[in-house]
């Protein structure tokens, strides 16, 4: 039941990622929902090998923030209306990645194999990534 409803997230999350990289306005946005949407689908397809009793390879690094800079499009000024449409889907998703690997904390804790609390672990740590992912866009783009 819990992978269950992990997996309904993450699907929740590769759809939203998906409509969103199709809404926002600046192309490196677009570019950052697009590959935080692939990473997402990388979640789903680990849980469901975790319910077909496998152990899958998830590693944290895909999505490491420390190597991600946004060229700032929206610092430079102009295009109010963009920023504040981006601005929303940011705030939006962060919050939507804080509540994933909120769920994860809590899950991770009723299953009693190492192995796969280490892969859930792997996901969260990788949910905290995308969220550091989107507030350095934002930062970069003063919409903090």
């Amino acid at each position: 039941m819990f992978l269950t409803n992990l997996q309904t997230q993450e699907e929740m999350c590769v759809e939203k990622y998906r409509y969103y990289a199709g809404q926002a306005k600046d192309e490196d946005l677009k570019d950052l929902f697009t590959r935080i949407g692939k990473n997402e689908k990388k979640h789903y397809d680990a849980l469901g090998q975790l319910m077909q009793g496998k152990i899958p390879s998830v590693s944290a690094q895909d999505t490491a923030a420390d190597t991600y800079e946004s060229v700032g499009k929206y610092a430079k000024g102009g295009r109010a209306a963009d920023k504040k449409h981006d601005a929303f889907l940011c705030t939006d998703s962060i919050t939507t990645e804080k509540y994933v690997a909120s769920a994860y904390n809590n899950d991770l804790f009723h299953f009693a194999s190492p192995e796969l609390r280490s892969v859930l672990n792997s996901i969260q740590t990788e949910e905290q990534n995308h969220a550091e992912l989107i507030y350095k866009y934002k930062t970069a783009n003063e919409m903090c």
